[in-house]
């Protein structure tokens, strides 16, 4: 019988392993990162992308739109009607010179009090939002890693904050604040007082709502490998605490502060609404709607009340949908 020929891999067709090492060194694999692969997600989420243009599009709009517009406070009598007050022409009086009308009774330029409108409502809810993050974040961290009593004293504390009447409270404490008073040094008066006074309240009185999440994920987190490996080098709760479970903690941090400032927006739009937002005749939209149904300008002239309603559904959609297709993009079990 004849003994079997022995036959190379190269005579026999087949690559050698020099041949499928050799084009490694002209283009290198590299891998993702973590942002990188949310990226990618993100960017495939074309609804999640919309909205996130548009809230781009609107913090543009609060930065620069009011050195564009016209001046807010100017009056157009001649442009209303002297007799129902209401401004002449169809759709509220819309034009050229008045994209979106003139408001009734004093014929001010509704795009510029809109635009007005959402810098003062953009910039409390974003720095209510920080606020609230700031202190849920510090609470939830301390609550889910040294459990025991402190997360008990904490947990309950969080309970009796969602507990609160916030609206009520807020409503009284507007009520009873002066009209200029000083804190740590600085005087504050007019629309100061209560932008800075509305930051608090709603910032001081939201951060359970992130607390809570943080304390969850904080209790699964101090449980992993890496936190062991900390602790069994010698690391204390501080160093744990802000180098190991924050950095992991910042994906639901995001996430949840996009879903957490269109709250603020309506809940500023709620005080303003009610007659303790930002004080007339500074616009903003809680209070163009407030003026609309109670000198009932919605039946003569519906834009003036449409245009602000408008404003605030667009502005809270956007920040919703930003936020679901973020929380999709950055959770790795989501597909």
């Amino acid at each position: 019988m004849a003994a079997p020929l022995d036959v190379s891999p190269a005579q026999a067709g087949a690559p050698t392993p020099e041949a499928l090492t050799s084009g490694l060194g002209a283009k290198k694999i590299e891998g993702r990162s973590l942002g990188q692969i949310a990226w990618m997600r993100l960017r495939r989420d074309k609804v999640a992308m919309a909205g996130g243009i548009f809230v781009v599009f609107l913090i543009l709009v609060a930065i620069f739109g009011p050195f564009v517009v016209q001046n807010p406070d100017t009056l157009h009598p001649n442009l209303l009607n002297q007799t129902l007050l209401t401004p002449n022409g169809r759709f509220g009086g819309i034009s050229l010179a008045h994209p979106f009308g003139l408001d009734p009774q004093f014929g001010r330029d509704l795009l510029a009090r809109v635009v007005i409108g959402a810098r003062y409502s953009l910039l409390i809810s974003f720095l209510a939002t920080v606020l609230a993050v700031v202190i849920g974040v510090f609470f939830g961290l301390i609550a889910g890693y040294f459990g025991g009593w402190v997360d008990t004293l904490i947990a309950r504390t969080m309970d009796i904050f969602l507990a609160f009447p916030l609206l009520v409270f807020a409503i009284a404490l507007v009520g009873v604040i002066p009209s200029s008073a000083s804190f740590f040094g600085i005087q504050l008066s007019g629309n100061t007082l209560r932008v800075s006074l509305l930051i608090f309240i709603i910032g001081f009185f939201s951060w359970p709502y992130m607390g809570r999440i943080i304390r969850g994920q904080t209790l699964s987190l101090r449980e992993r490998e890496f936190v062991d490996a900390a602790r069994s080098l010698g690391a204390r709760g501080p160093y744990i605490l802000f180098h190991e479970l924050l950095p992991n903690l910042v994906g639901p941090v995001l996430v949840y502060a996009t879903l957490l400032i269109p709250t603020n927006i309506l809940f500023e739009a709620a005080l303003s609404y009610l007659g303790v937002g930002i004080i007339p005749p500074t616009p903003s939209w809680g209070e163009m709607l407030s003026d609309a149904v109670q000198n009932q300008w919605y039946g003569p002239d519906p834009m003036y009340m449409f245009i602000p309603g408008v404003a605030i559904f667009l502005t809270v959609m956007a920040f919703n949908l930003f936020g679901d297709g973020l929380r999709d993009a950055l959770d790795p079990k989501s597909r």
